[in-house]
């Protein structure tokens, strides 16, 4: 009988369980996870698809780094210097790593100073434009949201759209080069490894040093020869499901594992009928990816709205004009009836991707990878939040980080931008 073929990352596996086999009997399962990934190297890893791994201009604009994006469905790009000479090595080569998300924020603080700089004339004018005024309050500047009294639902939708077309119209959007924002909201550092660093050291950037994603250089050809993300390492845990190894890990329930990590009194949330744009500024604030959104004056979650919905202000700014609300429940409703109209799928789509206390590891990856999403919910049998399971707190159990590991590996990249994810 002919044996069914499997994928490149089911292939991985397989030699991570040959490893599996060869570890002395007495380790620690964690232990012997440790050095089979040690002794992989991240070369091994399957590529990304070629459309993935591109490369941003430093001087590329804020409108042309958001098109190749959006062209290339990525969320974020190495940006190379242009102005490093054609021998500088890959430290020098490029500037760090830019986010869709991260433009889009920036954009929101610089609109928060230009309408911080005319607060004086904020109690002028009709009150249509004193209401046009108000939104720079409402994207960070307002400490609570129910402080935006003056602000209704329905205003502020019409000029939310309003603000975001001219404002993706404007020479500020078109000639703001990517380099102008290093440093910025979470821009991260270009922080590579070579084909021949190992798979427990591209495991630990993505967990503990939390790096959304890792490029592998090629000191020959001296190019980016792969970028494996987060979610990449979830779908290859989950085209290991059947494998020993995995199975040992995988058939433990998260709460086993101590997860969740972040319990309901630490986690950041929005109630359903809060302004929106409080989530993304909490996210901005915290430094999260993502918040629940909640019904009103309870704990039972009904949404997430994720730093990359974000998006939506800039491609869709047509969403704000026909929705009669900008809060962030009509904000879930309007973007998934857009992607229903465009027929785009999107992770929007899922609803509310919960699991319980008594889920498994493998039933978590399973859903993370199927729904394509990368935080997941759990709740008690009411649909009350209990806390919130990442890709990078998955991860982070799978492996822990020797004593002295890394030695002077950060040397040339630190001391890093203040506000970068290391």
């Amino acid at each position: 009988m002919q044996e069914s073929p499997r994928s490149p990352e089911a292939k991985l596996g397989m030699k991570v369980e040959d490893l599996w086999d060869t570890q002395e009997p007495e380790l620690k399962p964690t232990e012997k996870l440790n050095a089979c990934f040690e002794s992989i190297p991240v070369s091994a890893f399957p590529p990304a698809p070629p459309s993935q791994v591109i490369e941003m201009r430093s001087d590329a604009s804020l409108a042309e780094a958001v098109q190749l994006l959006a062209r290339h469905k990525i969320l974020s790009a190495p940006v190379v210097n242009v102005e490093a000479p054609e021998d500088a090595s890959w430290i020098d080569r490029y500037i760090g790593i830019v986010e869709f998300a991260g433009i889009v924020v920036w954009i929101l603080d610089q609109s928060e100073k230009q309408y911080s700089s005319d607060s004086s004339e904020l109690v002028k004018g009709e009150p249509e434009e004193i209401r046009d005024r108000a939104v720079g309050a409402a994207v960070n500047g307002v400490s609570s949201p129910r402080k935006l009294g003056s602000l209704s639902p329905r205003s502020a939708a019409i000029i939310t759209g309003k603000f975001f077309e001219t404002l993706t119209s404007s020479d500020f959007y078109k000639n703001t080069k990517v380099q102008d924002i290093s440093g910025s909201f979470r821009w991260a550092p270009f922080l590579a490894l070579q084909k021949s660093n190992s798979f427990l050291t591209m495991l630990l950037l993505l967990s503990k040093y939390r790096l959304k994603s890792v490029p592998v250089v090629d000191l020959g050809d001296r190019k980016i020869d792969n970028i494996i993300s987060q979610s990449a390492v979830i779908h290859m845990l989950e085209e290991c499901t059947g494998l020993q190894w995995f199975e040992s890990w995988g058939t433990k329930k998260v709460s086993e594992l101590g997860l969740p990590l972040m319990k309901p009194n630490h986690m950041f949330k929005v109630y359903e009928d809060e302004p929106v744009l409080q989530a993304f500024k909490l996210m901005r604030q915290k430094g999260v990816g993502g918040v629940p959104v909640v019904e009103s004056g309870g704990r039972k979650a009904v949404g997430n709205i994720s730093i990359r919905d974000i998006q939506f202000l800039l491609i869709a700014p047509e969403i704000y004009k026909n929705c009669g609300s900008i809060t962030a429940k009509n904000f879930l409703a309007a973007v998934r009836s857009y992607l229903e109209e465009h027929k785009e799928a999107s992770p929007m789509l899922n609803g509310m991707v919960t699991c319980r206390s008594d889920s498994t590891i493998k039933e978590v990856i399973a859903t993370l990878d199927s729904k394509k999403i990368h935080r997941i919910y759990m709740v008690d049998d009411e649909g009350n939040l209990e806390g919130v399971i990442t890709l990078r707190d998955i991860i982070s159990k799978l492996v822990h980080e020797p004593r002295g590991y890394f030695g002077d590996f950060f040397d040339g990249v630190l001391p890093l931008p203040p506000n970068s994810r290391v």
